[in-house]
């Protein structure tokens, strides 16, 4: 009985626990909705690689340390042999370790009391440090040996690259000496290292330590003695031959020692004590940091678009500092792409299998991106105030377009490519969800009214259908706000007060939105010339002159020669002198329509636009393209018939004259 009585009550508790769980399921919020960007959907189609990339950021932060370096050069530096160190390191013991080290060594490893007092000084003071390089040189170490393996150098030369970088390739000494091996900047050019605004090779790993093995060699060929090769590489051949006449003829390290420069005379014992410590590094307790990852667990892969180290770490998913150690000679965290030459990005290998399996995918983004700056000689689209788009809305017949849905498009690149909001595209087509069937014919509405009200005109009508206000007439100044811009620079730049141009454009805030168009320009006082300006996209055209090829043609009207091709359905490179090709796409022309407004004043009333000469004098930076955009309805041919110009260039200063 008590059974049963226990037993009630608990299914009564767990068939009210099931019901509000089904309640909950059944009445809970919806999830918000994440919108994609087109970074988002790009990425969704890449092809995955199940390797994991587990990069200790401990390491990265390592890598790019420059204490030991700094304190190491230091040390070097100030160096004093004479001075006796406490620590327990009996001196048999030493000299019988550096007796087997000179064994397999070509160096010539022999005891002296200033050796010993620098060995025991590093193992007291610096061995913290050692543990942390030892870690770091797992990373460079094989690299070092090959180079030097191919010019058959000595591979214990490895060990220099600690005594003059700490192993930090972005390490520049105080003269200027960049890189692991310290090249200063005419050397590095003598050998073959590349320096410029991007690229310093002086940094790059693979090359500057073949830069290295061949120096060493062709030291080796003039002194005979690697002992010598290291101080000529520190103080420079000259000074070493300096410190053998000053010598007497003498060519042993140690007997000439006193003769070179201060900071060499610390220079090889500091490189002989770092071997010792590297070869007997247990014997003293130093325990090597963990390396997570080596040399021979990366890759490279040739690079055929610039693109930033930013855009590289979004796309794969890499820190920025990984790019930075793993490709340390591109300066600006950006790789280049040179018409003749090849430059190379290194990855992880599980990152270079997600590069390599979407490489087309990643270089349509980097396009996309760059596509997106702003260009010289761009032509400004002019768009105005949210009145004047109701105005114009109302005016412009709306029209639709129709949109089939293609294998691999998504709601995100949809709306990219007409220029419109997600939730736009959802509304007018009653989606619910982010998905979209293959083959949907998608609805596009108000393309047409969007562009019209772009116009630069503001007209105000009253009941009787009369116009009661002008407050644009064709020479209204407008600007399209840019990135960047405030009231201040803006009204700076046009030469009037952040109060005007709050006061014209009924401003009550000074938050500009990107696109907005500001009118800038006082607007005239008479009010009978009526002009509605509307824009109208048209194709820009351009005649081939003598000398004009397509490359530089594109680089006038800031296009690309891919541009310049896909419009003119180019094949080649070739253009034809006096043809005429498509310089500019769909790009906003101001059209006057004058006969829209005929019936507000008579015929005859209205002025000869061409009656009317204004002179021009030439800035640094135009370009008969640039002068002919600030004159609506003027041509570059025009401005060559009026002031009889036969070339395309111009000098500042120069006066033209623009005819109406």
């Amino acid at each position: 009985m008590k059974i049963k009585l226990l037993i009630l009550p608990f299914f009564l508790l767990l068939s009210f626990s099931l019901f509000a769980q089904e309640s909950v399921e059944k009445t809970g919020t919806p999830k918000a909705e994440i919108k994609l960007t087109y970074l988002d959907s790009i990425k969704k189609t890449f092809v995955k690689d199940d390797l994991a990339a587990c990069v200790d950021s401990l390491w990265l932060k390592e890598l790019s340390n420059l204490d030991i370096f700094n304190n190491l050069s230091d040390d070097i530096q100030n160096i004093n042999m004479d001075v006796q160190v406490d620590y327990e390191l009996p001196t048999e013991l030493l000299k019988a370790r550096l007796q087997e080290m000179d064994e397999k060594s070509p160096f010539h490893i022999e005891y002296n009391q200033g050796l010993e007092n620098i060995i025991k000084s590093f193992l007291k003071n610096r061995k913290r440090s050692f543990e942390r390089l030892m870690a770091v040189s797992e990373y460079y170490f094989p690299l070092f040996e090959e180079a030097f393996d191919k010019q058959n150098v000595p591979l214990e030369i490895k060990y220099l690259a600690v005594v003059e970088s700490a192993l930090n390739p972005k390490a520049v000494s105080r003269v200027g000496a960049t890189g692991l091996w310290q090249f200063m900047y005419q050397t590095g050019k003598q050998y073959g290292l590349k320096i410029d605004s991007y690229v310093d090779e002086r940094s790059d790993p693979l090359k500057a330590s073949e830069a290295a093995a061949q120096y060493m060699k062709n030291m080796y060929a003039i002194f005979g003695d690697w002992d010598l090769v290291l101080a000529s590489y520190n103080s420079g051949p000259g000074n070493v031959a300096k410190a053998i006449r000053r010598s007497g003829g003498q060519q042993n390290y140690w007997n000439i020692r006193k003769n070179l420069p201060k900071e060499t005379q610390g220079y090889l014992p500091a490189f002989l004590a770092t071997m010792y410590i590297y070869e007997y590094h247990k014997e003293h307790g130093i325990k090597p940091e963990r390396a997570p990852i080596k040399q021979f667990a990366t890759d490279t892969v040739m690079i055929k678009r610039q693109m930033s180290f930013k855009q590289i770490s979004e796309l794969i998913d890499i820190p920025v500092a990984q790019l930075q150690i793993l490709n340390p000679s591109y300066k600006l965290n950006i790789v280049p792409a040179y018409k003749d030459q090849t430059h190379f990005l290194r990855l992880p290998q599980d990152k270079m299998a997600v590069f390599t399996s979407n490489e087309s995918k990643i270089y349509a983004y980097v396009d996309r991106e760059a596509n997106l700056r702003e260009r010289p000689f761009q032509i400004v689209r002019p768009i105005v105030s949210q009145d004047s788009v109701n105005t114009f809305q109302r005016l412009a017949q709306a029209k639709v377009r129709y949109y089939r849905v293609k294998r691999g498009d998504n709601l995100s690149t949809i709306a990219q490519k007409y220029d419109v909001a997600v939730d736009d595209l959802k509304k007018w087509n009653n989606i619910k969800g982010n998905k979209v069937a293959y083959g949907k014919n998608l609805k596009i509405n108000g393309v047409e009214a969007e562009e019209k009200s772009s116009a630069i005109a503001k007209v105000e009508i009253d009941k009787k259908g009369i116009q009661k206000d002008s407050l644009a007439s064709s020479t209204a100044s407008f600007y399209v706000v840019q990135k960047g811009d405030n009231l201040s620079n803006i009204a700076k730049k046009f030469n009037v007060t952040v109060a005007d141009i709050q006061d014209w454009n009924k401003l009550t805030t000074k938050n500009l939105p990107l696109g907005m168009a500001l009118q800038v320009v006082k607007n005239p006082t008479n009010k009978e010339e009526v002009a509605i300006v509307t824009p109208e996209r048209k194709d820009i055209q351009y005649m081939v002159q003598k000398g004009d090829n397509l490359s530089n043609i594109a680089k006038k009207f800031g296009a690309t020669l891919e541009d310049l091709k896909q419009w003119n359905n180019l094949t080649s490179n070739a253009i034809a002198l006096g043809s005429s090709i498509i310089v500019a796409k769909n790009e906003i022309a101001i059209v006057t329509n004058k006969a829209s407004v005929a019936s507000f004043k008579k015929k005859d009333d209205y002025s000869n636009p061409t009656s009317k000469e204004v002179e021009y004098y030439v800035k640094k930076g135009d370009s008969l393209y640039s002068i002919s955009k600030k004159y609506p309805g003027v041509t570059i041919a025009d401005l060559k018939k009026w002031n009889n110009i036969k070339s395309e260039e111009l000098k500042p200063g120069m006066k033209l004259k623009i005819n109406g």
